[in-house]
């Protein structure tokens, strides 16, 4: 099997509970959402590699991180490859394998969960994407995660409403995993970020506020 990939790199994790952790980033073509706050270039070009199952296991052991990020655009539209490519290597690299999602694809997710460590689920609020909320499937794909440690991401800005902290802390609390509150950049100086943040604590207290630190330190 092959897959379509934008990149392979090395760098820090500047988001969610292991922000500061070098691993190496795939970051797979195409996204089955579109929000507008993206800012992450996943689609396909003259530069995009289309890679065999033991050619991207040869780029990733090069690489001397402990974590490899599977990451997007949506990794999951590409569970087939990722399910037999983790069959086969995943013993071989001997790396923790961490999943970023958009937390839409849940019949996805249950075809190589057992073969995942970490899954970092983003909550997409209507408020801060301007698309439609995705809160059943979002439920739907927590269930399937619970085999892997679990967190939620949520990205907002000044429109989150008091009914999307409601939602987010409801799953938080049914599902019993940690929530990351992600400020939509650039910062907004007129945002009371502790004020949304003691919204969500006041419902659910496994909430950590940690923004993009790889933007403040100017890296990939």
């Amino acid at each position: 099997m092959q897959a379509p990939i934008k990149e392979i790199f090395e760098s820090i994790q500047g988001e969610g509970i292991l922000a500061g952790y070098k691993q190496v980033f795939v970051r797979f073509v195409g996204c089955n959402l579109k929000c507008g706050y993206c800012d992450t270039d996943f689609c396909r070009d003259d530069n995009t590699l289309v890679l065999k199952e033991e050619e991207l296991f040869d780029k990733i052991r090069r690489y001397d991180s402990e974590s490899v990020s599977l990451t997007g655009g949506e990794p999951l539209l590409h569970s087939e490859f990722i399910k037999s490519f983790l069959t086969k290597y995943k013993k071989f690299l001997n790396k923790e394998i961490y999943l970023e999602t958009n937390g839409t694809l849940y019949n996805e997710l249950e075809q190589i969960i057992d073969l995942v460590d970490v899954v970092a689920m983003d909550i997409k609020l209507p408020s801060s994407t301007g698309d439609l909320g995705h809160f059943e499937e979002n439920e739907k794909f927590l269930n399937a995660a619970s085999k892997a440690a679990t967190f939620i991401k949520v990205v907002f800005d000044s429109k989150i409403d008091d009914d999307e902290i409601e939602i987010c802390t409801i799953l938080a609390n049914k599902y019993n995993i940690p929530i990351v509150l992600q400020p939509k950049m650039p910062l907004d100086n007129n945002l009371n970020y502790l004020e949304i943040y003691n919204k969500f604590y006041s419902k659910f207290k496994d909430v950590r506020l940690i923004p993009q630190t790889h933007k403040f330190l100017n890296i990939q």
